[in-house]
């Protein structure tokens, strides 16, 4: 099968791979769209992601397709099912698991990152991870369910609360989820605080009440100049020091800040511990999506979620090693693969 193969920092080399085995408890995924991850641009950079990965590794965490063969013992799928998966799976016996933290499972097995993805023509999966598609959810809809179930673990963090104030910085497709997620949460105002003016478009197409550029304003005069005088969220979706510098900043008293922008391992941040016990902030990160799946197809395929203004394009796998390279491409959008183009 075609294949985009991880073998190391900057070396994805787009093969022909075995087409994975099915084990009794496997479905065998014919994968119709693959969503390009910032985890899988920080693999490609040479750093650590969600998980260890060791190369040869397909990369490819957010997809969907068609069900093509079942194992032996699955009852509940069968060929011509349209699904999509949940990428990390639990062993249920670990201390993690045992006392109901199972994303920081020791033993997890991530698709796409401790083993084969999605980036291929096929992929072999745990029946427990799969998903069906609702009838109104497209194939590229379904590979964006996996962020959207993140974006989720990280709202529940947020404790949003009807006619709270919240800022969400940064317009790529996590921050125009997180826009829409804490409008659906009950926030009475929501700003965006985005520097390309294309995106600050789409993030006011998508509910966002004020769209600031905080290269070119001042934001916290923008922010009282409509009415949001006391924050009580800021979520980070940029994972750059200085924008959690600046989440910190602008929160009002009693604030959560949430940093949910994944920097660089090594990356630090300057915090002024005074500023935090002057406003009793609670700083707060979140870690992938435990058991939020199905309440992210279900928001997707109710159409109260618009997962498709930040698609950007469609390509095939040829194209997937030059999105990862080049942060101008990554810049326009979301990229979806499609192994059959």
């Amino acid at each position: 099968m075609k294949s985009a193969v991880f073998y190391g920092k900057h070396d994805l080399r787009v093969e022909e791979y075995a087409q994975p085995e099915v084990g009794p408890e496997d479905v065998l995924i014919q994968v119709k769209a693959c969503g390009i991850c910032g985890t899988d641009v920080h693999i490609y950079e040479g750093d650590k992601g969600a998980a260890e990965v060791t190369p040869p590794t397909i990369l490819g965490h957010e997809f969907s397709g068609v069900v093509v063969k079942t194992g032996d013992k699955v009852t509940e799928y069968r060929a011509g099912d349209r699904v999509c998966i949940d990428p990390n799976c639990y062993c249920g016996a670990c201390d993690a698991c045992r006392n109901g933290e199972a994303h920081f499972c020791e033993h997890m097995i991530g698709y796409g990152t401790t083993v084969n993805g999605g980036f291929a023509e096929y992929c072999a999966v745990n029946y427990r991870q799969v998903y069906r598609l609702g009838e109104n959810t497209t194939f590229e809809q379904g590979a964006m369910a996996e962020p959207v179930a993140c974006c989720l673990h990280g709202l529940d963090m947020c404790e949003i609360r009807p006619g709270h104030q919240v800022v969400v910085i940064g317009g790529g497709m996590i921050g125009l989820l997180m826009v829409q997620l804490a409008k659906l949460a009950g926030a009475a105002k929501v700003a965006l605080l985005e520097p390309v003016e294309g995106k600050r478009e789409v993030g006011k197409k998508l509910g966002a009440d004020i769209c600031i550029d905080p290269v070119n304003e001042d934001v916290k005069a923008a922010l009282a100049g409509s009415g949001m005088n006391w924050v009580q969220t800021v979520i980070e979706c940029v994972g750059r020091p200085s924008t959690i510098e600046q989440a910190i900043e602008i929160a009002g008293k009693k604030a959560v800040v949430m940093m949910f922008g994944l920097t660089k391992p090594e990356e630090t941040i300057g915090v002024k511990p005074f500023q935090i016990f002057q406003k009793e902030l609670v700083l707060k990160a979140s870690f992938i999506n435990p058991y939020t799946q199905k309440r992210a197809l279900d928001l997707i395929d109710s159409g109260r979620l618009d997962v498709s203004s930040m698609i950007y394009d469609v390509c095939g796998l040829d194209r997937l090693g030059d999105i990862l390279s080049q942060p101008q491409l990554r810049a326009k959008g979301k990229y979806i693969i499609s192994p059959e183009k």
